[in-house]
């Protein structure tokens, strides 16, 4: 099935645009099917004048974490402002000449993945300084169907969680959009193209598009799964797989032992996903240099697999088997735990309550916000 990208679809939209100067926020994952970039899509209907970067900045190369400096767009010699630097949320000066705004970057369908909340902060933007926004839209590359892992507590909101929804989603960027602009208030004058053939069952490999590197860590399609479920480990001082092959696919350290974490997590029956023991150094991040031992995530039916349900059995397992295991304490003084802002409560990192009790709680959640997502959801599912 053909699908077209919102950004292939400008020529139908094009009366939001006239007698108007345009700003896009966007990255390297702003192309098209043929893999020409948006902003030479636009430069080709309309007076385009500003770009904005995200975090990884406008290139995709950046670490993460780090800040990224404003700049030029090499291709088309327009400036390029960050919002994932002093300012996240893009400024008056900022938007100096623009008249209205656009976002077109590929997310990958987790609440702590930071492009939805570069959107959110700019939505805001938008509505402070009377202008439009508009999202061209992509698809969910993990379906806009699944719902997992309970809602965020609003006293936990950060850039890493900036609404009180689940950690998987569901729903694109411009569903998200929506939801953020009707249900959470934002009320700025939203506009989203919408993309035709895609249906809310596919994963990305299904879309016959082609995969664009998000961020420097999710290389493949199966990486933006098993990112759902150990990013969580981003607040630990288990390693993540960052400075491996496969980041994401891999955890360890040098105190773990794979074969025995495999024995704590057979009991659990864990769908979709199989573990292997490995041994791993890290050029990067956590244990640079240092030999580590852990296991490696195959993900054999992504259908199945609930990867948080997946990610807080492995803290589970690894907390009650291996002494060493820590959360790591705030960045900063008086600040939250990053374990608390990637779950979006307190309650695992305390065991306020066991995992049969948190998983149940979200599971009740994500029935909620299965329902109330509805209403917002701009593509069927595919019928029989």
């Amino acid at each position: 099935m053909m699908i077209k990208l919102g950004i292939e679809r400008i020529d139908e939209h094009l009366h939001l645009f006239k007698g108007r100067k345009v700003g896009l926020i966007t990255n390297a994952t702003g192309r098209d099917s043929k893999l020409r970039s948006s902003a030479s899509r636009l430069m080709a209907h309309v007076n385009l004048t500003t770009l904005f970067s995200p975090e990884h900045g406008l290139d995709g190369a950046v670490p993460d974490g780090m800040a990224v400096d404003h700049g030029k767009d090499a291709a088309s010699g327009l400036p390029v402002y960050s919002l994932y630097g002093k300012n996240r949320k893009p400024t008056k000066a900022m938007l100096e000449k623009v008249d209205v705004l656009c976002f077109d970057i590929q997310d990958v369908g987790a609440r702590f993945y930071t492009y939805i909340s570069t959107m959110n902060e700019a939505m805001q933007a938008a509505k402070d300084h009377d202008i439009p926004f508009v999202v061209f839209d992509r698809p969910n590359p993990v379906d806009g169907l699944s719902v997992e892992g309970g809602l965020l507590k609003e006293t936990f909101s950060s850039f890493v969680g900036c609404r009180p929804i689940p950690v998987r989603h569901g729903l694109t960027t411009g569903e998200l959009a929506l939801l953020f602009n009707d249900h959470f208030g934002v009320g700025c004058d939203l506009h989203v193209v919408g993309m035709q053939g895609w249906q809310r069952q596919m994963s990305f490999d299904e879309t016959g598009l082609p995969w664009v590197l998000p961020s420097p860590n999710i290389p493949t399609t199966e990486t933006a799964y098993l990112y759902l479920a150990t990013c969580f480990f981003e607040g630990t001082n288990v390693s993540e797989g960052r400075g491996t092959a496969k980041p994401f696919a891999l955890i360890g350290a040098p105190w773990l032992d794979g074969r025995k974490l495999i024995d704590g997590l057979a009991e659990h029956a864990l769908p979709g996903v199989l573990f292997r023991p490995v041994t791993f150094i890290p050029t990067t991040s956590k244990y640079q240099g240092e030999w580590c031992q852990g296991v490696e995530l195959h993900l054999v039916d992504h259908r199945i697999f609930r990867p948080v349900l997946t990610g807080f059995t492995l803290i589970d397992v690894i907390r009650r088997t291996f002494e060493s295991f820590a959360f790591l304490p705030p960045w900063q003084e008086g600040g939250q735990p990053m374990i608390d802002k990637l779950v979006g409560h307190d309650d695992l990192r305390t065991a306020r309550l066991d995992l049969h009790r948190l998983v149940n709680r979200m599971h009740h959640e994500d029935k909620d916000f299965t329902l109330l997502k509805e209403r917002y959801h701009l593509y069927e599912n595919q019928t029989t």
